[in-house]
């Protein structure tokens, strides 16, 4: 339970709502849960969270010329300009705070292919994992 609790969290820290997984992790590697089975589930869950938020950029593209649209022409275009600076690469950041969740969903609205996206994301979340691991163990430090 505590896993799936774990890849919950993570998951809606994917998403546009705010939520600490690292807090979270942190805490349960402290109580000596299964540092892979952490790794894995908060892994996992950030990273279909991310998924979520691509499927719903590109379902939006539907409705991009919609007055009701949250988002503007000259915001999208605005946001496609920075993404396509850095290309899909800029996906390896997905984990970053603030600007990390609205990447994905641009990424689809973009309409980043699904499996380059998926490798990209997967790879940036797992190893913000892995460093939020190592730090807690003491195995990193940053100075």
């Amino acid at each position: 339970m505590i896993y799936i609790s774990l890849f919950i969290t993570a998951f809606i820290a994917a998403t546009l709502f705010p939520t600490a997984s690292e807090a979270l992790l942190i805490a349960l590697i402290n109580d000596q849960y299964h540092l892979v089975l952490l790794w894995l589930s908060a892994t996992c869950g950030n990273v279909l969270g991310s998924c979520l938020n691509w499927w719903i950029g590109k379902e939006l593209n539907r409705f991009r010329n919609k007055p009701w649209l949250f988002f503007s022409e000259k915001q999208l275009t605005r946001a496609e300009t920075h993404f396509n600076r850095f290309g899909k690469y800029a996906l390896l950041f997905s984990w970053l705070p603030i600007v990390g969740d609205p990447l994905t969903l641009i990424a689809g609205i973009l309409k980043v292919r699904f499996w380059p996206f998926l490798i990209l994301v997967t790879i940036g979340k797992g190893l913000r994992y892995l460093f939020v691991i190592l730090m807690t163990l003491g195995v990193v430090t940053l100075l």
